[in-house]
């Protein structure tokens, strides 16, 4: 029955933390969306793509029909009558496949400007969660200082009453006052850390830069969602820079096609109207205004032209493909330093949840022993400070953690 009391308590607990961890996400999940929508930087790249997209009616549309009037200020006379004045229309036909052709590049450069805004979201929302977990850190950073400024407010009245017993030094006192003058310092500049970071959140959402902003007490754990290789795998293919490059190339080879397209031949269809005035001769012809249709082509002689533009995106898509094993190249060695990192900070994770027990328990046996005799003084500070120390480090390792994470979602365009 007793092992039942406790157990209740303590699953209380963990659905409390639970819960805390559940609400901290999503509350990470709502900053990332006020991000996506208000961010300025985010709506400029998202524009350019738009107007990006406006290319394409423009390329893909039939040049404007030419029409002509013109009006004799002498009229010409013919065998049926004067002619007063003229007005003609033509229509110019590029060759088959022009048009589309032409779309396609413009379709894919705005693919392009649309890849370069998914990569700004993306790293956007790295940027956001790492400073989050910066913001954790040192929102950690001070409540664990003023942990250890209560403790050592509350050993230096141990410590007096120890000397007024003559059972210690009033060195030990002013050792005391000194620890807790560096705390206090530190303390002051974690706050001022702290907003200075609280501001560069908000800023990203585009709010007030004041406006709180909701950290949990303890981080949720974040691990890799593949393993190594299928990470690498999903970099190759969906990062957002390497698929901008895939759509330059694309546009490229689609420039090569509205070239060869643009070397053949371009035909025109018109008509011609000339208005006739009454002539002298008494056919039934006489007088009777003209009509006649007009078929043109365009011939390209000069073909050199035309080679040199085919050369040209020949050459571009050359480029574009360097690039992209050059980007693939670059961020295969930037996801092996990331997880390296990762795994760097899962083993600090393990390793100084350790020391922090270690340090916890000795710091209790050397008060407990200050605390009787007044001896091992320096011991008790030394191991004051290695408790502040592990339980800093602690809460860096998960933070850097769970940084490595979202460096590598990013890397993976998600």
């Amino acid at each position: 029955m007793k092992r039942l009391i406790y157990i209740i308590p303590l699953l209380f607990v963990v659905v409390l933390l639970s819960q805390e961890k559940t609400s901290a996400q999503e509350a990470l999940n709502n900053y990332l969306v006020q991000a996506a929508e208000n961010n300025p930087g985010l709506k400029a790249k998202f524009n350019d793509y738009r107007a990006s997209l406006q290319k394409v009616p423009q390329v893909g549309t039939l040049p404007d029909p030419q029409v002509m009037f013109g009006y004799f200020i002498q009229p010409v006379e013919t065998r049926l009558g004067p002619q007063k004045a003229k007005i003609s229309a033509t229509q110019m036909f590029p060759w088959f496949g022009t048009l589309k052709a032409r779309e396609n590049v413009a379709t894919n450069m705005a693919q392009t400007k649309y890849e370069a805004f998914e990569d700004a979201r993306s790293k956007l929302f790295y940027d956001l969660r790492s400073n989050y977990f910066n913001l954790y850190f040192t929102g950690r950073s001070i409540a664990i200082t003023k942990e250890n400024l209560k403790l050592m407010q509350s050993f230096r009245k141990l410590a007096l009453v120890k000397i007024e017993a003559g059972m210690a030094s009033t060195v030990d006192e002013y050792r005391l006052q000194m620890e807790i003058g560096e705390l206090k310092n530190q303390l002051a500049y974690l706050q001022d850390n702290y907003q200075t970071q609280q501001v560069a959140f908000n800023n990203r959402l585009n709010r007030d830069r004041h406006a709180t902003v909701e950290i949990p007490d303890t981080l949720w754990v974040k691990d890799l969602p593949l393993n190594m290789q299928q990470i690498a795998d999903s970099v190759s293919l969906q990062n957002h820079q390497v698929k901008r490059l895939d759509n330059l190339m694309a546009a490229y080879q689609a420039e090569q096609e509205a070239a060869r397209k643009a070397g053949s031949p371009k035909f025109s269809i018109g008509f011609n109207y000339i208005f006739v005035g009454k002539g002298s001769m008494s056919s039934t012809d006489a007088g009777k205004d003209a009509f006649f249709p007009s078929v043109g082509i365009t011939i390209p002689l000069y073909r050199r032209k035309y080679q040199a533009m085919i050369q040209e995106a020949e050459f571009k898509e050359e480029a574009a493909t360097n690039q992209k094993l050059d980007k693939v190249n670059t961020l295969n060695s930037v996801l092996e330093r990331a997880n390296r990192d990762y795994r760097d900070a899962v083993r600090r994770v393990a390793l100084f949840r350790r020391q922090l027990s270690l340090a916890h328990r000795s710091l209790n046996i050397l008060e407990s022993s200050y605390s009787t005799d007044g001896k091992n003084f320096e011991e008790v500070l030394r191991m004051e400070r290695k408790v502040l120390k592990y339980a800093l480090e602690l809460d860096k390792a998960r933070a850097d953690r769970n940084a490595s994470v979202a460096f590598i979602d990013y890397l993976m365009g998600k």
